[in-house]
């Protein structure tokens, strides 16, 4: 069951600093977050909606797919910050997101809604966009060290996603929230993915394009953060390392 309470300290900085960055660690494990760190959510979702809006013609409901797909997002966003801290079950989630972008439009059919969920969840994870250099650097890695996927995505979707984009082969294990119990920022779940690999936590390094869920998650459990931010995004807080493309890894790692 997931845990309602975060702690606060994850989400509001008790101005704790982090050193000045020093020599490279030496890590043995790797935890990368999946959905926008190596995987290309955007450009798979957008795919997929865009199929959809034309399966069913949408467009006598909405504009255009920008407008139908702009409003998923809207929703999906806000009900993915509910699951995310406990608010809102996975079933909910499935069963409000498409029923309340079709309302934005006055379509009230709980029928449809579903059936374009379930639809989506089986052409998303069927796309393989990937961000750039995701295959030259797990390359690089996979020798090297211990890697693991560690997402609050569904279960089945995030297994789904890495098998047809041809990423689960560079991977020693997928920890998601699904089945520990936790969601990211939540300690816990760094606890339990650094245990059940046998590892200390400065051992251990955390990539993820989330600030609030990936970075200041690991950071307040203890472990080292890479903060991937192609958008360059500022924050008053630092992770202990930031990049901008996954190749530059090789200078961390």
């Amino acid at each position: 069951m997931i845990n309602p309470k975060v702690h606060p300290e994850i989400l509001i900085d008790k101005c704790i600093s982090l050193p000045e960055k020093q020599a490279v660690k030496k890590y043995h494990h790797i935890f990368f977050d999946l959905d926008r760190t190596l995987w290309d959510f955007e450009s798979n979702s957008r795919e997929a909606l865009t199929e959809i809006f034309h399966n069913h013609k949408l467009e006598q409901y909405f504009s255009t797919p920008d407008h139908f797909i702009i409003l998923y997002h809207h929703h999906n966003n806000s009900l993915w910050e509910s699951y995310r801290h406990g608010k809102l079950k996975k079933e909910t989630l499935r069963s409000l997101r498409f029923n309340l972008t079709l309302k934005d439009v006055d379509v009230d059919n709980p029928v449809l809604a579903k059936i374009i969920d379930d639809q989506y969840l089986r052409l998303s994870t069927d796309k393989t966009h990937v961000f750039p250099y995701t295959f030259e650097i797990l390359e690089y890695l996979f020798p090297r060290y211990s890697l693991y996927i560690l997402t609050n995505g569904f279960r089945e979707t995030q297994f789904s996603k890495l098998k047809n984009s041809g990423l689960s082969r560079y991977f020693n294990s997928v920890f998601t929230s699904e089945t520990i119990g936790y969601n990211k920022p939540h300690p816990k779940i760094f606890q339990w993915a650094v245990s059940s690999v046998n590892a200390r936590k400065n051992e251990c390094l955390m990539i993820g394009d989330d600030f609030e869920v990936d970075i200041l998650g690991a950071r307040y459990f203890g472990m080292d953060q890479v903060f991937f931010n192609p958008q360059n995004l500022s924050f008053d807080r630092k992770a202990s390392y930031e990049i901008k493309s996954l190749i530059e890894l090789k200078n961390i790692l």
